[in-house]
């Protein structure tokens, strides 16, 4: 047994973030842990590799059966135990060689060795499957690229235990199968991995155990060796519950067209030469929600931000249309204005403010509502974001509680609110369930099903095809900045997704015109 977490116990204040959670993990394996969000899995992990030191937490962790009290994450790098967190520790500026060596430089006599620096660095992205040279600067690698940059800086501090949290989260399917592959090429070379995912598919490829959290505590942990884990068990113990359906059941009540965009063009606003987004047509009826698929890079977020206030991309051009009167969303204040709301796919970036607590950022977008002669009301915002904290089924302390110390769920969930009171007529959801757990997608999917119940307009971008055709009602594909191709669900898989991206690239599609409620739409592709 390499390591063993006994008892482990955290708290915060308010809040016991781990009630004696035991863990335990064999040489050369990968051990998955999974839980809902707030289950523990990060805290656990914070606990492991030093961010919480030895004394802010009890109970023991043993390495190799010997008992460690780690002061903090040098110290546990100095024993091997080194974690890759959600958001990557690179600094987009400086190289790839000076990343993989930052605060572990290569020198001699107090100066560094470039040369020697350069050369260990290209020996280990070899290792990992990187074919970028050393001196690249990181703020150009993709996010799989800096996934595989980290795992080698990783691998440059002799690496016994590596700690991957929600590693796949923002990668694409090829990255994400690539990052796999090369999990089980470093397991063959004896490194042991743990690894923290809410894609149980990847999970069941790679794990040799999983252990479930739920509610701060130890569940149980599965031997996946012995025999295949079914999905349904795993989320079973994750939830506590059976689950008899991934998304809601819905009975569509879909109406006349509401919102609609015509002839869309934006340029990139770092290059001028051709349009980055090409005759765009959308609409989108009362009631209905309409997915939007498309890989990493074909422009579904420039669109929506490009829409929401011009909040992307330049010498922009065309028309938005709601109730067939053209509206001006020529900036985010006038967008909200005349009812459209954009939840950003970086909540932590752009969605919220994390050092403030739940009740400030539910009403930053509306403060209006909250206001009275121009002056905020305490106890009005105090109310609205109780209210909403109920009907979402937020898990805080309370409304006071930072955001930053929500989990993923809880923190989409204030990201929701916050938009839900400006009341839109149009929601547009980017990545609304990236980075939570198969609990969280449900309430988060029963909640966007309820909004289109109501006759608002909601349009899902989302790069899991099984939850763009589990929740929408017709789906746009997407393909180098344009629409190649539309279809009704009913009739959409995703082979047929796949396929319209594919042939994009030799044939230029044709749409058909957009279908009245209740009308079958064929898949179009000249």
């Amino acid at each position: 047994m390499l390591l063993e977490m006994r008892n482990i116990r955290k708290t915060f204040p308010g809040v016991v973030a781990l009630d004696r959670v035991n863990l335990s993990v064999r040489r050369g394996e990968i051990h998955a842990i999974v839980g809902e969000n707030g289950a523990g899995k990060s805290t656990l992990m914070k606990v492991l590799s030093g961010v919480y030191p030895h004394g802010s937490y009890s109970g023991d962790i043993l390495l190799d059966g010997q008992a460690r009290a780690f002061s903090g994450i040098r110290d546990s790098e100095h024993s091997g135990v080194i974690i890759i967190h959600q958001e990557l520790a690179l600094v987009p500026l400086l190289s790839i060689a000076e990343n993989i060596f930052l605060g572990n430089e290569t020198a001699h006599r107090g100066v560094i060795d470039w040369m020697a620096a350069h050369s260990k660095s290209q020996a280990l992205l070899r290792k990992v499957g990187l074919r970028v040279p050393a001196d690249t600067a990181v703020g150009q690698l993709g996010v799989g690229q800096q996934q595989l940059v980290e795992i080698a800086k990783a691998l440059s501090r002799q690496v016994r235990l590596l700690i991957l949290d929600e590693p796949t989260a923002s990668l694409n399917e090829t990255d994400s199968q690539a990052l796999l592959d090369l999990l089980l090429e470093l397991k063959a070379q004896g490194i042991t991995c743990i690894l923290i995912s809410h894609k149980l598919n990847e999970i069941s490829r790679v794990a040799d155990a999983i252990t479930v959290l739920r509610d701060g505590s130890t569940v149980e942990t599965m031997a996946c060796a012995q025999q295949p884990i079914e999905e349904d068990r795993v989320i079973r113990a994750m939830v506590g519950r059976e689950m008899a359906d991934r998304y809601p059941r819905r009975t569509p009540d879909i109406g006349d067209v509401v919102f609609e965009v015509r002839n869309w063009c934006a340029y990139h606003p770092q290059r001028s030469d051709t349009p980055f987004l090409r005759d765009i047509d959308l609409t989108v009826r009362r009631g209905e929600i309409v997915g939007i698929a498309g890989l990493m890079g074909s422009g579904r977020t420039e669109l929506a931000m490009s829409i929401f206030g011009r909040s992307w991309g330049r010498r922009i051009r065309g028309d938005v249309l709601l109730h067939g009167r053209k509206i001006d969303v020529s900036t985010v204040g006038k967008a909200v204005q005349e009812g459209l709301a954009y939840v950003t796919e970086d909540r932590k970036g752009n969605g919220l403010v994390l050092g403030e607590d739940i009740q400030f950022n539910i009403s930053l977008a509306h403060l209006d509502g909250v206001a009275t002669a121009g002056v905020i009301n305490d106890g009005q915002e105090h109310q609205v974001a109780v209210d909403f904290a109920r009907k979402l089924r937020i898990r805080c302390a309370g409304v006071d509680q930072k955001t930053l110390h929500l989990s993923g769920g809880n923190q989409q969930k204030v990201v929701l609110s916050k938009w839900l009171f400006t009341s839109p007529q149009v929601l547009i959801l980017d990545e609304p369930t990236r980075g939570i757990d198969v609990g969280a997608k449900y309430e988060i999917y029963a909640l966007i099903a309820q909004l289109a119940a109501q006759g608002k307009c909601v349009i899902v971008i989302s790069s899991e095809m099984p939850e763009l055709l589990g929740i929408s009602d017709r789906i746009y594909v997407m393909n180098e900045g344009r629409f190649v191709a539309e279809m009704p669900t009913a009739e959409a898989s995703q082979e047929k997704i796949m396929r319209a991206i594919v042939m994009a690239g030799h044939e230029k599609p044709a749409l058909a015109p957009p279908a009245t409620a209740g009308d079958p739409v064929q898949l179009h592709i000249h």
